[in-house]
């Protein structure tokens, strides 16, 4: 457990840990806060992703209300795995070089939804931009699991060949 716990918290080497880090450790959240927090925090996002999907046929306002609430969403989503690294760790993370171009594709199409369905009132590019959103979330978090891009590769090129 105290494995996955150093893996999960972006702890991999006990080098990096100096005396400033241990003591942010004993005076945060425990593990098993941080767990609760991060598991609320991603249902969340999943329920507002979900209730923006079952929006999107409400009349008029169904492709705002789709945006926001799946744009809420993936924002929930992606920062319930700051209860796991910590805020520092999780934007350095974010934009190591096999996350960066991800991370800003995704960063990018969150804004570029809301600003399709507010200001420019155009509901396919709206969809459009959510779509990207999506795939770029998948590959971003498939970067944290050893050879899952690899293998995300291999399969769509065994698909379309």
């Amino acid at each position: 457990m105290d494995k996955l716990k150093s893996v999960l918290s972006g702890q991999d080497n006990e080098e990096d840990r100096n005396g400033i880090s241990e003591v942010i450790d004993a005076s945060s959240l425990s593990w098993g806060t941080r767990l609760k927090g991060f598991i609320a925090c991603f249902v969340i996002g999943v329920l507002c992703s979900i209730l923006g999907v079952c929006l999107l046929w409400v009349p008029r306002k169904g492709t705002i209300l789709f945006a926001v609430f799946y744009t809420l969403g993936n924002l929930a989503s992606l920062g319930s795995t700051v209860f796991l690294m910590g805020p520092v760790k999780q934007c350095k993370r974010m934009f190591e070089p096999t996350r960066l171009i991800a991370t800003i594709v995704m960063l990018l199409c969150l804004g570029l939804t809301l600003c399709a369905a507010f200001w420019w009132k155009n509901k396919g590019l709206a969809l459009i931009f959510c779509l990207c959103q999506f795939l770029a979330m998948t590959w971003y978090s498939l970067s944290f699991i050893p050879f899952a891009r690899d293998a995300a590769k291999k399969c769509f090129s065994t698909c379309l060949s």
